[in-house]
């Protein structure tokens, strides 16, 4: 397995990490855990995504049953959670969600009992808060990493002046500002990858944990003539995601780039997972699986990276036809 620094921080990932949004609890049960996540770290997976609000916390119980039974080395991997949006669905209060001190404070003493860990590795701000001054956020962070309860922090879908703004703060503050974004990065979103963020990667050494790198399935083929009702889109609750993922375009463009997985004798699954690694600037790309066959086969993403030459990549630009512009200096 290959191994990135994150950012300009001293932690390393692996390319592929494993995660748990829509499939702990909705989709599969403990035993199934165990083993994909056994498989994950078998095969040389360190890092697994977490957070608060996936399945109302039962995610984060569901990995901590599994991390406590495998008795792995607590120093070979990488555990985040996330907080936001809190875990009592409906019945949130005010305090019980976004980015205050008091939320992100107690989220974190949460989200380490239903994990069952002393610490977390990464803790995100799993999206900006226009109502918490920026400097309670990075001072909460700071406070936290302090207490040894995070080790490092994040963000998740914040735009690039709202990272620079927090690196601002802790720079003026002698704070710790954030090492890591997590983005959703596939195919289909490239902007904030390819464009917004490119100065963040050159300046503080922004690290990415991206999401969806399968464009929530559109990218496995699956969709492309009717849903199937053991997928997530089929999942009550879920369609929003179904809304935003599913159009005429992205399955047309999906088909075609089927023929150039062919071509490389692999799957479209594996070609667009390698596609995403194939940025250097991808830290880590979340898989997500409710199969042992299915994590199997994504895993083969590592090795097509010799594969995707310039002549394959130009040739999955003009199928997708949306590279971000880049301005002109």
């Amino acid at each position: 397995m290959e191994y990135r620094r994150m950012g300009k921080s001293g932690l390393q990932l692996s390319v592929v990490s494993f995660g748990s949004w829509v499939t702990f609890h909705k989709q599969i049960e403990d035993k199934l855990a165990d083993e994909l996540m056994g498989i994950a770290y078998d095969a040389g997976i360190n890092f697994f995504d977490n957070a608060e609000v996936y399945a109302l916390g039962e995610s984060e119980k569901m990995m901590g049953r599994v991390l406590r039974t495998k008795n792995w080395d607590r120093t070979s991997y990488v555990v985040s959670s996330k907080a936001y949006f809190g875990w009592r669905g409906k019945k949130t209060t005010p305090n019980q969600s976004g980015l205050s001190r008091k939320h992100l404070t107690e989220a974190c003493h949460e989200a380490l009992q239903r994990l069952q860990l002393d610490y977390l590795d990464l803790y995100f701000c799993h999206r900006p808060d226009k109502n918490v001054p920026i400097e309670e956020v990075v001072w909460t962070m700071t406070n936290l990493i302090q207490q040894g309860k995070i080790l490092y922090w994040g963000t998740s879908e914040w735009s690039a002046q709202e990272i620079m703004e927090a690196h601002v703060v802790a720079t003026k503050n002698n704070l710790i500002g954030p090492v890591v974004e997590q983005p959703e990065y596939n195919m289909f979103r490239r902007e904030k990858m390819e464009n917004e963020f490119l100065q963040l990667f050159k300046t503080v050494g922004l690290g990415t944990t991206i999401w969806s790198p399968l464009a929530s399935g559109v990218l496995t083929g699956k969709y492309a003539k009717e849903i199937p009702s053991d997928s997530r889109l089929a999942i009550p609750g879920f369609e929003w995601l179904k809304e935003k993922t599913l159009t005429d375009e992205k399955i047309i463009k999906a088909n075609a780039l089927q023929e150039v997985a062919q071509e490389l004798n692999t799957t479209l699954p594996v070609l667009a997972i390698g596609w995403c690694l194939k940025n250097n600037n991808v830290t880590t790309a979340i898989l997500g699986a409710t199969k042992k066959e299915q994590l199997e086969e994504n895993l083969k993403s590592v090795d097509l990276l010799p594969l995707l030459t310039q002549e394959v990549m130009n040739k999955i630009d003009t199928i997708l036809n949306n590279k971000p512009i880049l301005p002109e200096f």
